[in-house]
């Protein structure tokens, strides 16, 4: 799953800390997500989404991989 967290963060200039303390997790968890190497709970990606004030699918989308 690709996600534009990087440049949604870059817009409203906050930083991976930031982000964690906004949606209670870790900044580890919030790098993880950004590099894609975790895939966020519904709940979180819905708090990172409201952060930013866009609809989940805005900020996360499906890749090819991700159907099978």
């Amino acid at each position: 799953m690709k996600n534009s967290l990087k440049v949604e963060r870059a817009i409203l200039d906050i930083t991976q800390e930031e982000l964690a303390k906004r949606t209670n997790v870790s900044r580890q968890t919030v790098n993880a997500v950004e590099k894609g190497k975790y895939v966020p709970s519904t709940v979180l990606a819905l708090k990172m989404a409201s952060v930013f004030g866009k609809k989940v699918d805005d900020i996360f989308t499906l890749e090819d991989d991700d159907w099978r």
